[in-house]
C-alpha cells in the first residue's frame, strides 16, 4: 500500500468529549417553538418513560401537536395512526433489552408495512393499500417498546434521492423549504429535524439513509447486511439494500440500532449483534480516532468546492481535538459498473416483478432503471461479483490502518425541491439520476457499515454531513468515531422550526 499523504495531524489541546452541545440545544441560533419534550434526545425521553416521569400518551400528544404545526410546511409524516398508537401498550417482555424503547413514538418509512396502517410505497398503484401484517422489523420494534405513530414520505418505490411521489407530493427541507430533503428516507430525516419524532426508521440502497441525513442535519446509519433483518423477501441473499436507524444524535442512533438489531433465522445472511450494546460502545468514545479522508474517493466521484472546503474544515476540528486525519484512499477499480449491475438486479427481482397495473404508474427514471436491469448479461453479473469481492479485499486491508474512511455523503448541497436530480456540479455535467450519488456506491457494493454525521452549517445556513465508512461488521467502532466527529464539530444539531424559502 502506498504511503498516505498527511494533510492534518494536530495533537493540540484536547477538546473534552462531553463538551459538545446536547439535547435540545442548538449549534447555531435556530428557533424551535414546539413542545419542550419534543426537543429532548430520545435516550433521555426513554429514561423518563422508564422512570414513569412521562407517559406514552403524553408523548403522543406532544408529537401530534408538533406534526400538526409543521406538516403544512414540510410534508414529512404523510400518514399518522394516532388511535393505533394510543391503543398500543408496550409488552414488557423485553423490558431488560438494551434497545427497549419503553413506549417511545417512532416513525416507519412508507416502504415498510405496518398492520392496519396505509402503506403506499409512494406509488399510485398502492395508494389505498392497508396491509394485514406488519413487516418483521416493525414487529421487533414494537416488541421492544416502540410505538408506531406514523409513516414517513419516500420517493416512488424508494427510487431516487429527492423525496416526492404522485400520492403525497414532495417533502421539503426544513432548513430551507425551497430545497429538497434528499431521499429516499427524506420524510424520516425531516420528521427528526423538525422535532415531530424522536427516532425514525429508514432504508438504504444508494445513500437513502445517508443523503437525507446530510441534507437535514441528522444522523443516518447504514448497518452491515444481516445485522437488521429485513424479514422474508423474494431474495433472502440480497445484501445491497438494508434498513437502519435515523436520529438527531449518534447516541440516539445507537439506541435505535440496539432496538433494531438481532438475529433472524428467516433471513439467510442474518447475524447477531455484539455482546456489548451499541449505546455502551458510544459512551466509551474518545477523540483518539484515525481517519482516512478521500474527498473524491480517489477521483471516483465529483465533489463541489463548497462541500469539500467545509469537510476539510470539519476534519481540522477533529484533528485539533486529538484525532489523526490523513488524505488517503484505496484504488476502487470497477466500482461504478459493479454497483449499477447489482442495483439493476435488485430492481428486476423486486419492483420490476410487480403486476402491470402497478408498474404502469412508475415514474420514467424508475422504469428506466428496471429496464437497465432487464438488459444485463451473464457477463455483467459475473463481472460485478468478481469486482465486489476484489473491492471488499481492498477495503478490508485498507481499514486495518484506519478506523474509518471519510468522504462526502453527496458532493453538492440540496437543490430546488422541484428538480428531480441535478444535471451538473460546479459546471460539470452529470449523466443520470444517480450519478450525483456516487459517494454512496461503495458501502452497499462491499457490504460495509456507513454513517452520515452533521458537521455544521454552510455559509448559506444549510447542514453539511460527512460520510464515515467502517470495517466489516464494525458498527461499534464506527459509532464511536461518529460520536468523536460529532463532538469535535459542536453537534448534535437541535430540532428547528421550518425556514421558509431562504432562497
Amino acid at each position: 500500500m502506498p504511503r498516505p499523504r498527511v494533510i492534518m495531524v494536530f495533537i493540540a489541546a484536547r477538546i473534552a468529549h462531553g463538551e459538545a452541545k446536547q439535547g435540545g440545544e442548538h449549534m447555531v441560533g435556530t428557533q424551535f417553538t414546539g413542545p419542550e419534550i419534543c426537543a429532548k434526545p430520545a435516550h433521555e425521553v426513554v429514561a423518563m418513560l422508564k422512570a414513569g416521569e412521562v407517559s406514552p400518551g403524553e408523548l403522543i400528544d406532544a408529537a401530534m401537536a408538533r406534526i400538526a404545526a409543521v406538516e403544512p410546511a414540510v410534508n414529512a409524516v404523510v400518514t399518522t395512526c394516532e388511535a393505533r398508537a394510543r391503543a398500543a401498550v408496550p409488552d414488557r417482555g423485553q423490558a431488560d433489552h438494551p434497545g427497549w424503547l419503553a413506549g417511545l413514538p417512532i416513525g416507519i418509512k412508507d416502504l415498510t408495512p405496518v398492520e392496519g396502517v396505509r402503506t403506499t410505497w409512494g406509488t399510485l398503484g398502492y395508494a389505498d393499500h392497508v396491509p394485514a401484517v406488519s413487516h418483521p422489523l416493525v414487529q421487533r420494534l414494537e416488541a421492544r417498546g416502540g410505538v408506531v405513530l406514523g409513516k414517513t414520505n419516500t420517493p416512488e418505490m424508494g427510487a431516487g434521492a429527492n423525496t416526492f411521489n404522485a400520492v403525497f407530493g414532495a417533502t421539503r427541507n426544513p432548513w430551507d423549504t425551497s430545497r429538497n430533503a434528499g431521499g429516499s428516507s427524506g420524510g424520516a430525516a425531516v420528521s427528526l429535524a423538525t422535532g415531530e419524532l424522536w427516532l425514525s426508521h429508514g432504508s438504504d440502497l444508494a445513500g437513502s439513509l445517508r443523503t437525507p441525513a446530510a441534507f437535514c442535519g441528522v444522523v443516518g446509519f447504514r448497518p452491515s447486511p444481516g445485522l437488521v433483518s429485513p424479514g422474508p423477501s423474494g431474495n433472502r441473499f440480497h445484501p445491497e439494500a438494508v434498513q437502519g436507524p435515523m436520529a438527531r444524535s449518534v447516541r440516539d442512533c445507537a439506541l435505535f440500532l440496539d432496538a433494531m438489531a438481532g438475529f433472524n433465522p428467516d433471513w439467510a445472511i442474518s447475524f447477531p449483534p455484539p455482546d456489548e450494546p451499541f449505546q455502551q460502545a458510544v459512551m466509551r468514545a474518545d477523540e483518539k480516532v484515525r481517519i482516512a479522508f478521500a474527498p473524491t474517493l480517489g477521483g471516483f466521484a465529483p465533489c463541489s468546492a463548497e462541500v469539500e472546503a467545509h469537510l476539510r474544515r470539519a476534519l481540522t476540528q477533529v484533528a485539533r481535538a486529538g484525532g489523526v486525519v490523513e488524505e488517503d484512499c484505496p484504488e476502487l477499480p470497477g466500482l461504478d459498473r459493479a454497483y449499477r449491475t447489482l442495483r439493476g438486479l435488485l430492481w428486476i427481482s423486486g419492483t420490476g416483478r410487480e403486476p402491470e397495473h402497478i408498474q404502469r404508474h412508475y415514474k420514467p427514471t424508475l422504469a428506466q432503471n428496471i429496464q437497465q436491469g432487464r438488459e444485463l448479461t451473464v457477463d455483467d453479473v459475473t463481472h460485478a461479483h468478481m469486482v465486489k469481492s476484489d473491492l471488499f479485499d481492498r477495503m478490508a486491508a485498507f481499514l486495518k490502518h484506519f478506523d474509518v474512511l471519510a468522504c462526502p455523503v453527496v458532493g453538492l448541497m440540496p437543490g430546488p425541491v422541484e428538480e428531480e436530480f441535478p444535471r451538473e456540479m460546479d459546471g460539470q455535467p452529470l449523466t443520470d439520476y444517480i450519478d450525483w450519488l456516487k459517494f454512496s456506491f461503495l458501502s452497499p457494493t462491499v457490504g460495509l457499515p456507513a454513517v452520515s454525521v452533521p458537521v455544521g452549517l454552510s455559509e448559506s445556513g444549510l447542514p453539511v454531513g460527512i460520510q464515515l465508512i467502517g470495517s466489516p461488521r464494525g458498527e461499534a467502532r464506527l459509532l464511536q468515531v461518529a460520536r468523536a466527529v460529532e463532538a469535535a464539530c459542536g453537534g448534535p444539531l437541535g430540532p428547528i422550526d421550518p425556514v421558509a424559502f431562504r432562497g
